[in-house]
């Protein structure tokens, strides 16, 4: 199975990576929308003349983003639904509200290394919103992905994956100190293994989904990590937030991608398999797309998610 290459690298753009794309009349939704690289993703989706969904926390910050981005792309096909991946309940709400096909769905939203913090159900809090909302919304919407007939899933993932497979006896930290980048590497991997699975068990339905590293960029994604001033990545390696999102852009449109899943994409491209932690934004771990462990996963999230008592 050889690698995936486009003609787009490091420094292209979401808007470069549309270009000539025509998305009309069909739907889209992008979570954690009301900001930085979300915002910027659903943007590049509007210009394709898709109608986007921004689903996100923050309403009223959603709705100044698809205000602005009617105004700059003429798109008036641009929405804003709340979404707490978080909750439950708030999942639940979103994906029995929705109407009709839906081609590509972007689970963009996520929290990094923050604060030791649990849901209500007892989940650590970035597993919870990074991979197992996520999950939630595309096992809830996989009806309507189903009925587009060539639907995608973009799952934004993270060169933090490698700091952490899934720890499968204790994914809450129930008998480990919590560890903040460790909570983060492991939900990560799990969004790569999503990935795969869903690939998997959705072939029948022409659905295809992919991880990706965005890169480097300075989001409110780090506020507790430090920031711009945290000295983690060197300055020649930052991206901005338009260059940020064409990874997922790519993914979302680019007929480069036509039955393509289950793969993780760096700077437009599939990267290599790694057996170690690289040192570079690039590379994937190899427990990151083992196949077994995305089975493993997939039967673990169903039966977190499920309520108990």
């Amino acid at each position: 199975m050889s690698a995936i290459t486009t003609p787009f690298g490091f420094s292209s753009t979401a808007a470069e990576v549309t270009e000539g794309i025509d998305l009309t009349g069909r739907h889209a939704i992008v979570t954690g929308a009301s900001s930085g690289l979300g915002a910027e993703t659903a943007r590049a989706l509007a210009i394709t003349g898709a109608a986007v969904t921004l689903a996100v926390r923050d309403v009223a910050a959603g709705e100044r983003v698809a205000k602005d981005i009617t105004a700059s792309t003429g798109n008036q096909e641009v929405r804003v639904a709340h979404l707490d991946l978080a909750d439950p309940a708030s999942v639940r709400a979103f994906t029995a509200g929705w109407r009709g096909p839906l081609h590509v769905l972007v689970n963009n939203a996520g929290v990094m290394a923050c604060p030791e913090q649990y849901t209500e159900q007892g989940l650590e809090w970035q597993l919870a919103t990074n991979h197992l909302g996520h999950f939630a919304l595309a096992t809830g919407l996989h009806h309507a992905l189903a009925a587009d007939g060539n639907a995608r899933v973009v799952v934004v993932s993270s060169t933090g994956h490698q700091q952490s497979p899934v720890v499968w006896d204790d994914v809450n930290f129930a008998f480990r100190p919590y560890d903040p980048w460790l909570a983060y590497g492991q939900s990560k991997t799990a969004n790569v293994l999503f990935a795969v699975e869903a690939t998997r068990r959705w072939a029948d339905d022409n659905i295809t989904a992919n991880a990706l590293m965005p890169g480097a960029i300075y989001t409110s994604l780090q506020r507790h990590t430090g920031g711009r001033g945290s000295g983690r990545v060197p300055a020649h390696l930052i991206k901005t937030v338009e260059q940020g999102a064409a990874t997922s852009v790519l993914l979302a449109t680019s007929p480069l991608l036509d039955g393509v899943g289950g793969r993780y994409f760096v700077d437009c491209n599939e990267t290599e398999v790694v057996d170690r932690r690289s040192g570079t934004l690039h590379g994937v771990a190899r427990y990151a797309i083992d196949p077994d462990n995305a089975r493993r996963l997939w039967t673990l999230s169903q039966d977190l998610l499920t309520p108990t008592g």
